[in-house]
């Protein structure tokens, strides 16, 4: 699911954050959730997965948990990393919407998880910012309306060429 193709511009804008956790022993499982004072829409659009130095050369499995909904969810593996062979991921076009929990299936971590939380943030001001930028356009107008005066130079140019015309259909 997409945030361009879901909302009306004019009364929402995006808001993205840098958002990131650490799966290790001490901590297996994260949760990103958002308060549920936020009623617009919510996106975790996932970047990188890598392994910490201190890794040791195992593998890591980290793994997306689906919501506790029914027993037919299981887990869905989302990388498995390997200092020697593969100590970072890549995602592209990972977008989940909270609540989403990560747990750390197998290795000791630690792994680090990045990416951006996108909300599309109810635009109140949108108004305010019309008419703001309307004052300004009309201050700026009164500078733009006073005629341009040509050079002096191309003046007397134009006046003395004319009057060399003048004086030469006289002498015909």
């Amino acid at each position: 699911m997409s945030l361009t193709g879901s909302t009306d511009s004019e009364s929402e804008k995006p808001v993205s954050l840098i958002w990131g956790c650490e799966l290790s022993n001490e901590q297996d499982s994260y949760t990103f959730q958002v308060p549920e004072e936020w009623r617009c829409e919510q996106q975790l659009a996932l970047r990188t997965i890598c392994l910490g130095e201190m890794a040791q050369d195992e593998f890591h499995v980290v793994e997306i948990v689906p919501a506790e909904e029914g027993d037919a969810c299981a887990p869905v593996p989302l990388a498995t990393l390997k200092p020697s062979v593969l100590p970072m991921a890549t995602l592209v076009g990972v977008e989940l919407t909270p609540p989403v929990t990560f747990r750390l299936r197998a290795g000791s971590g630690p792994v680090y998880i990045s990416g951006q939380h996108v909300s599309m943030m109810p635009n109140v001001s949108w108004d305010e910012e019309e008419e703001d930028e309307e004052e300004d356009a009309e201050e700026e107008e009164p500078a733009e309306e006073s005629p341009e005066k040509p050079p002096k130079g191309q003046a007397a140019k134009k006046g003395s060429t004319t009057k060399m015309r003048l004086e030469k259909e006289d002498e015909l």
